[in-house]
């Protein structure tokens, strides 16, 4: 299956009513987060089962619907993307790895970013380098901030905690509501893990967290507990 069979499937799928609800759910209004993302209305469970159909599109074939203003033909590719990853040999995990950051400007919505690094960046840093991370983080592109902060479930289903702590820090004085949601869902998660993880990083820097971060962070806290932190 080719790349313009992708293409032809993918028109044939198109659903205007929902492109529309999706259009507004993912702020793609002038000035928004989203702005210029096309939707052409098919839901995340059609997608994964279309792909399967053409998951051995090559990369050049895949950077043709990373590049395309179209959210499912991203959104597919990563899927594909991360397909790959799943079944390759050493030497092909790192080159979807670095397809994969060599586009990462490419990843510009928060699904777009949640479904594919973790599962990407996460898997080949796990018991690699992670300094990559501290270079997204510092970056101008809020999607490869959030690249940094999701990578960072996959370690946290590892229980290693080191890096969201770190990179937490880091983002305390992010303005991006997007990243305080990222970074509160990651903290929430490394708490799930171990409760005294998250309440020694509460504990030290609550003060400085925006409101949003920290309500992520606390929702699976004992209600007494996270009035604390919040009347604090």
């Amino acid at each position: 299956m080719s790349v313009a069979d992708f293409k032809n499937e993918y028109q044939k799928l198109a659903d205007p009513a929902q492109a529309k609800i999706l259009s507004g759910f993912f702020k793609t209004g002038r000035g928004q987060y989203g702005a210029g993302d096309v939707f052409l209305g098919i839901k995340v469970p059609a997608q994964r089962a279309a792909i399967k159909k053409y998951l051995d599109l090559n990369f050049a074939d895949l950077q043709e619907l990373l590049n395309s203003k179209i959210h499912e033909h991203r959104l597919s590719a990563l899927f594909i993307l991360v397909k790959q990853f799943e079944n390759a040999d050493d030497k092909l995990l790192g080159k979807i790895y670095k397809f994969y950051l060599k586009n990462s400007k490419k990843i510009n919505n928060w699904d777009l970013v949640d479904l594919s690094a973790p599962n990407i960046v996460g898997k080949y840093l796990l018991a690699k380098d992670r300094k990559i991370l501290y270079t997204l983080v510092k970056s101008k592109n809020i999607w490869e901030r959030r690249i940094a902060v999701l990578a960072t479930f996959t370690f946290l289903r590892a229980n290693d905690f080191k890096d969201i702590l770190k990179i937490a820090k880091i983002l305390l004085d992010d303005k991006h509501d997007l990243i305080h949601k990222a970074v509160g869902w990651m903290l929430r998660e490394a708490g799930k893990r171990d409760a005294k993880v998250l309440r020694k990083f509460l504990d030290k820097n609550y003060k400085k967290m925006p409101r949003t971060l920290l309500r992520y962070a606390i929702e699976k806290l004992p209600e007494a507990e996270r009035k604390k932190y919040l009347a604090k």
